[in-house]
C-alpha cells in the first residue's frame, strides 16, 4: 500500500442510515433513488414511500407528511426518503429523524430544458404549442401563459419550484440570495449532475458509504436520437429565462467543487472516480447481455420496462440469462426502474396494503418470497 493509503485510518466514521433526499426533475435522480432504495435494503432500512396508490409523495402540491404511506402509525421512524416530492421542510421534519442527513442534486439549466421539453412534451401545454425547443426559446411568452402555470412547471426554473419556491418569481437579488442562504440551511449537500461520478465519490466520502453502495448503471435516460441541438442563441435564452435555476445552478456548482477540494482533493478525487467506472464496467460485463442500455422495443423482460414519456425513448437493460439466484437479485435491483422499485419496496414494507397498480408484469413477486 502506497503511504496516502495509510494516512487514512480504517473506520473513523459509521455509515449515515438517516438519509433524505429531495429528487428534482430531469437530473440524474432516478438514478440516486435506484442507490438510496439498494442502500435501504442493505442495511434493512425503512423508506418513507408515497400513501395507497401515489406514485410520488404528493407532488406536484406542496409536501405534507400524511403523503407518506403509515406516517399516522411509524410517525418520526423513517431512515430514507427519496421519491419526488415538492420541498417544505417543516412537514419533511415531521417523517425524519433529528439527525437526518439532506442532500439534492441539481443540473445546468441548459441541457435541463432540452430534457424537459421531450420528456414532457405532451404534458406541458407550453411546449405542446410550440413545434420544437428552439422555437418555444425564440419567444417563450407565447407559449407560456400564466393560467397554466401549474401545468407548465417543467417549462420554466423546475429545479426552483422542486425546492418549493416560485418558479415565476421576478429574479430580484435579494430575494434570490435569501433562497440561496435557506438552500444552504436546509441542506448539508448539493451535487451536480454534470459531473455525476464527482458527486458519488463526494457522497460516498461524506456518508461514510462503500464504494459499492455508490456504484450504478444510469436509470431512465433517453436515445440520442430524441436530443433536440439547441441553438447558441436559445442557450443563452435558457440563461434569461430560467434566470432563478441559473443562479441555483451557478452557486452550487461552485460550492460542489470548493466542498471537492476541502475533503478530497482533486487528486484522490480522479483515483477514486477510475476506480467507480472500473467497478461498474466489471458488473455490467457481470448484468447485462448488452453492455449498454437498449431502447424500449429492445427490452426482452416487459417488467424492467422502465415508464415512457413524451417524445423521448427511455432506455433500459437486458440481464444475462443465467446469472445465479444470488448475481440475478444483485442485477435486477441495479437495473430496477423507479416505479417498480418503488412499488415493489412498498409490498415488503407494507404487505397488508392493496399493491400499487403499475399495470405492469410483476417480476417482483419472486423476490418477495425468498
Amino acid at each position: 500500500k502506497s503511504h496516502e493509503e495509510l494516512l487514512i485510518p480504517p473506520m473513523l466514521c459509521h455509515a449515515k442510515t438517516n438519509v433524505m433526499f429531495l429528487k428534482t426533475h430531469k437530473t440524474a435522480s432516478s438514478t440516486v433513488l435506484n442507490i438510496m432504495f439498494r442502500f435501504a435494503e442493505r442495511y434493512n432500512l425503512t423508506v418513507a414511500l408515497p400513501a395507497d396508490q401515489l406514485f410520488h409523495l404528493g407532488y406536484p402540491r406542496t409536501f405534507v407528511a400524511h403523503f407518506v404511506e403509515g406516517f399516522e402509525a411509524i410517525g418520526q421512524n423513517y431512515n430514507i426518503m427519496c421519491n419526488h416530492l415538492r420541498f417544505n421542510p417543516l412537514e419533511v421534519k415531521k417523517v425524519m429523524a433529528a439527525n437526518t442527513f439532506y442532500f439534492s442534486i441539481l443540473r445546468n439549466p441548459i441541457p435541463l430544458l432540452e430534457s424537459s421539453y421531450i420528456y414532457y412534451k405532451n404534458n406541458v401545454p407550453a411546449f405542446r404549442s410550440s413545434r420544437n425547443v428552439n422555437e418555444f426559446l425564440a419567444s417563450p411568452m407565447k407559449y407560456y401563459h400564466p393560467a397554466d402555470y401549474r401545468e407548465n412547471i417543467y417549462a420554466r426554473n423546475i429545479m426552483w419550484f422542486d425546492f418549493g419556491y416560485d418558479n415565476n418569481a421576478e429574479d430580484d437579488t435579494k430575494y434570490t440570495q435569501a433562497v440561496l442562504e435557506e438552500i444552504e440551511q436546509n441542506f448539508h449537500l448539493i451535487l451536480i449532475a454534470d459531473y455525476f461520478d464527482e458527486s458519488m465519490i463526494l457522497l460516498k466520502h461524506t456518508l461514510c458509504w462503500d464504494l459499492d453502495d455508490v456504484i450504478y448503471f444510469k436509470l431512465n435516460s433517453r436515445s440520442q436520437d430524441t436530443v433536440q441541438t439547441m441553438t447558441p442563441e436559445s442557450e443563452e435564452q435558457i440563461k434569461a429565462w430560467c434566470s432563478l435555476d441559473w443562479k441555483l445552478y451557478l452557486h452550487f456548482n461552485q460550492s460542489f467543487w470548493r466542498r471537492i477540494e476541502e475533503t478530497i482533493g482533486l487528486e484522490m478525487l480522479e483515483k477514486e472516480v477510475d476506480h467507480l467506472r472500473t467497478r461498474q464496467k466489471e458488473l455490467m460485463e457481470t448484468c447485462l447481455s448488452e453492455q449498454e442500455a437498449v431502447g424500449k422495443d429492445h427490452i426482452r423482460n416487459k417488467a424492467l420496462l422502465p415508464f415512457q414519456s413524451g417524445a423521448a425513448n427511455i432506455l433500459g437493460y437486458n440481464l444475462k440469462q443465467d446469472l445465479d439466484n444470488r448475481t440475478l437479485r444483485t442485477c435486477q435491483k441495479m437495473v430496477m426502474p423507479e416505479l417498480q422499485y418503488m412499488s415493489y419496496l412498498y409490498a415488503v414494507q407494507h404487505p397488508h396494503k392493496k399493491r400499487k397498480e403499475l399495470g405492469l408484469p410483476l417480476l417482483w413477486t419472486r423476490l418477495q418470497e425468498n
